[in-house]
């Protein structure tokens, strides 16, 4: 058992700040489409899978239910969901890509000027590839201090709350810009814009 903790107690110490960014951006990325599911109705209709208003707010409320329960309870399941969530995004914009064509938006923050791109699908990817880390190896808490399995900060240091916290919003901020800022300031991309 202490092998196991061990294990499962580094792979934590070492992907909490990716992990809590996944989650976090999960979060971030549904809300908007709550409100206005079109962008992501659009991209899923140009790339050829189910769309419809009611499916993406579902599919935007699903978002937000995995990425808040991933930072409250990071375990086996809610790491698994995450894994499972950004898997199919990978898939989404990786088929929006091989479509080609002009897919100005792939709807994933709920804007319309989001375009997908390889950096989107590697940053996908690879939250995909943190998440199954803490799936495969969750946190867990030693049974001998009464803490519940899955809370890893629980009794942790402040300090070491707090440069987790910072690490996944740092984490969280640029993989946000590699999504959803830098392709729309790509030459290129100016250039289909018309903006200087």
């Amino acid at each position: 058992m202490k092998d196991s903790w061990s294990a499962s107690g580094w792979v934590w110490t070492a992907l909490a700040g990716p992990y809590l960014a996944a989650a976090g951006l999960l979060v971030l990325a549904g809300v908007p489409k709550l409100r206005d599911p079109m962008p992501l109705v659009r991209a899923l209709r140009s790339a050829g899978w189910p769309s419809g208003r009611r499916l993406v707010r579902m599919v935007a409320a699903v978002e937000v239910v995995v990425g808040v329960a991933a930072v409250v309870r990071p375990s086996r399941p809610t790491a698994l969901l995450l894994a499972i969530s950004y898997t199919v995004f990978t898939a989404f914009v990786v088929v929006a890509l091989r479509r080609g064509g002009v897919l100005a938006s792939c709807g994933c923050f709920g804007r319309a000027d989001t375009p997908p791109t390889i950096a989107h699908a590697a940053s996908t990817a690879g939250a995909a590839l943190v998440a199954l880390a803490i799936a495969v190896r969750p946190p867990v808490t030693p049974s001998s201090t009464g803490l519940s399995l899955g809370a890893p900060w629980t009794g942790a240091p402040v300090g070491t709350v707090v440069a987790v916290l910072l690490l996944a919003g740092l984490v969280g901020f640029l993989a946000w810009q590699v999504m959803a800022v830098l392709p729309t300031v790509t030459p290129a991309a100016v250039r289909s814009t018309g903006r200087r």
